[in-house]
């Protein structure tokens, strides 16, 4: 997890679920510098690749765009590629002065897969469905999970990203609920 500097513009908490080819990308919408909040509504989801593609962030703001400007060079570069266009930025990530010490995350997804790119230049696909990052994601990834997996029940992806954003707001001091949602099929 990264550890909040009192001097730097923080976004929080992003939660994503894929069922089959429907992905749903969930974020709260504060943004806070060290103990105060800054902004209530920030939209930390954005399309990306010509709209093919979601892209959630957490941590510091500024980093985060610069990641999110640099991953969307690479699906430019590498169009309806994802996951190469993923590793491609994770290895300047990794090379690059300026890049390793940005304090950014982001969730990567479109239709087929979801990747999380981590403030070490990884790319991660996870084992299962959900995926969280942020201050909250830890609530918000058990929220989920607890959701997904009661038995005989299919609940809409859309209404667990949702409610699982609802419960870590209420536990995580650095979320809202002021939720941002944005789907592929």
């Amino acid at each position: 997890m990264l550890s909040h500097n009192s001097q730097t513009i923080y976004g929080t908490t992003i939660v994503a679920i894929r069922r089959e080819n429907h992905v749903v990308m969930a974020g709260d919408g504060q943004v806070t510098l060290g103990a105060q909040i800054m902004k209530g509504k920030a939209k930390k989801i954005r399309r990306i690749g010509g709209g093919k593609v979601l892209a959630g962030f957490a941590g510091a703001t500024a980093d985060a765009f610069a990641l999110l400007e640099r991953l969307e060079a690479k699906l430019d570069q590498y169009p309806s590629q994802l996951a190469r266009a993923c590793v491609e930025m994770a290895k300047d990530w990794r090379t690059d002065k300026y890049l390793r010490r940005l304090e950014a995350m982001m969730i990567v997804a479109d239709t087929q897969k979801t990747f999380l790119m981590s403030g070490n230049g990884d790319v991660i696909e996870p084992d299962e469905d959900v995926i969280s990052i942020g201050s909250g994601g830890g609530f918000a990834l058990a929220a989920a999970k607890g959701m997904l997996s009661v038995p005989d029940v299919t609940l809409n992806i859309d209404v667990i990203a949702r409610r699982s954003l609802e419960i870590a707001a209420d536990l995580c001091i650095y979320t809202n609920n002021q939720i941002i949602m944005e789907t592929l099929s």
